[in-house]
């Protein structure tokens, strides 16, 4: 589904990702972990379109996306939870989900917001309050439910058990699972390496714009190079 080889990206001139290989399966949960300032926002923000790509190759569903306007990759299929929520205040939690299907699942706004409100009925119970009102969790809840709403192929969260408490963030993690059981495709960039592993099915461990460690989840668990990796010890 995604296959992302040779990446070099950063900003202005200032070289952050140095020549990444990653790639994810239709079906996967593929987590990257690292930890704050490796480059884990400068990749999702060169796949979203923000940022063009110095070299390498973005291949989406057939297709090379490098250097593609950020409309052009939502059309595709390709969506982006950002971090921090990045709600829009000022609008209900209806009209926020609404505008995820701006670009994207238009014709099935009405079944996605049924599809929305089921995964999520606390936002059912607050379909007009002001998202700036909502807690963190909520808005949370809020901000993967306008991902949703434009019918992804590949769904990239980024850090969303970020500010979150203890019992949140498992909630959070199970909820992320079940959207994958349910055919979701998922690459969670996160820095709970715990919980992500748990749950995905192959990482990447992400250092100095490089990757630094990949396998199978399960396997990096229990690999006593992450440590060293991550945690630099």
């Amino acid at each position: 589904m995604l296959e992302i080889r040779g990446l070099h990206a950063g900003y202005n001139e200032v070289e952050v990702l140095r020549g990444i290989d990653l790639n994810v399966a239709k079906g996967e949960i593929v987590a990257l972990l690292g930890a704050n300032g490796v480059g884990k926002s400068t990749l999702n923000n060169t796949l979203s379109g923000i940022y063009r790509p110095f070299a390498g190759r973005i291949q989406f569903m057939g297709r090379n996306i490098a250097g593609m306007r950020s409309d052009a990759i939502v059309d595709a299929g390709l969506i982006q939870v950002p971090e921090g929520r990045r709600v829009f205040p000022n609008l209900t939690v209806q009209e926020n989900l609404e505008l995820g299907s701006y670009r994207r699942g238009r014709e099935q706004r009405s079944l996605n917001l049924e599809r929305v409100y089921t995964i999520f009925p606390r936002l059912k119970e607050r379909i007009a309050q002001l998202a700036g009102t909502l807690s963190g969790g909520e808005q949370q809840m809020l901000a993967i439910g306008r991902g949703l709403m434009a019918q992804p192929e590949l769904l990239v969260l980024d850090e969303p058990s970020l500010g979150l408490s203890p019992l949140l963030v498992e909630e959070m993690f199970g909820l992320i699972q079940a959207l994958n059981r349910g055919g979701l495709s998922i690459l969670l960039v996160e820095q709970n390496v715990v919980q992500s592993l748990a749950i995905a099915h192959r990482a990447f461990v992400l250092e100095h714009g490089r990757i630094a460690l990949s396998g199978v989840a399960s396997d990096l668990l229990n690999d006593p190079g992450l440590k060293a990796s991550y945690l630099g010890v």
